[in-house]
């Protein structure tokens, strides 16, 4: 007769899934697609829990001692969740500089008074922004851009220890300087169209001008629209390779910020 052995994990198994589990969340909280409102919560979660019950066999890591008061859990679990937000952080940052790309070029068409209710955040937005917010989401997909992170999120755990996560000054300036790259990035998305409005206004000052008796306000709504939504179908290709170069960096800038939380940790 074989001795009963029980299949039940033990408290420290408990707790190390559980810091494991606030990780892999923290960084699907904020990664595109994923973190959005489309997804329903159900899905959200059992995406997490699968993801966590795969990677556990796979991750050499030992359980840290259980903290004795609430304060000091609550603590290590902020930590958790702030490491996968962290790492989710560099991608949204794409994203924004794509919504603020929408928001100049439907500003420069007329659609600042058009908004629609975004599909990924449920929330209003210039209809621009959602058409290229889609297209961006769509090209994030096609590359497998999202293997990426869940690649790098089973990596930190052998590269930043349990709640290794700290706010130091290296960190600060990466996320001061992704920051600031919002607007370039979105400049230069928008900057196609941004010309070709700017010119079409010029000539229709001149023409204005020359021919005081025409209407230029009520000429110039068909035609910015008409000649915005021709410059961004002649430089889709454009569009889609400056974000080639963007999304093809986020491996680096994951690398980069392991090295940063590594030394903080």
């Amino acid at each position: 007769m074989f001795p009963f052995v029980s299949p039940m994990p033990g408290q420290s198994d408990v707790f190390l899934f559980a810091l494991v589990l606030c990780r892999i969340a923290g960084l699907f909280a904020a990664l595109p697609i994923f973190g959005g409102r489309r997804v329903p919560t159900r899905i959200k979660v059992i995406t997490v829990l699968a993801i966590t019950v795969v990677c556990m066999p796979i991750l050499n890591i030992s359980s840290p001692p259980t903290p004795g008061d609430a304060f000091t859990l609550g603590l290590l679990v902020a930590s958790e969740l702030m490491i996968g937000l962290t790492l989710a952080f560099i991608t949204q940052i794409i994203f924004a500089a794509i919504e603020l790309s929408g928001q100049i070029v439907g500003l420069q068409m007329g659609f600042s008074i058009s908004s629609v209710i975004d599909p990924t955040m449920g929330n209003q937005m210039q209809i621009m922004s959602v058409m290229q917010t889609l297209l961006a989401t769509l090209f994030f997909l096609a590359l497998n851009i999202h293997h990426v992170f869940i690649r790098a999120i089973v990596d930190s755990f052998t590269i930043i220890p349990i709640g290794g996560w700290s706010m130091n000054e290296a960190l600060i300036k990466i996320l001061v300087t992704k920051t600031a790259d919002v607007f370039t990035l979105g400049v230069r998305l928008a900057a196609p169209v941004m010309v070709a409005l700017l010119l079409t206004s010029v000539v229709l000052g001149i023409m204005a001008r020359s021919f005081p008796q025409m209407n230029v306000f009520m000429v110039s709504f068909p035609l910015n629209i008409g000649i915005g939504f021709m410059v961004l179908g002649m430089t889709l290709l454009l569009f889609f390779q400056v974000l080639e170069v963007a999304f093809g960096n986020l491996a680096e800038q994951v690398t980069i910020l392991f090295r940063v939380l590594a030394k903080g940790g």
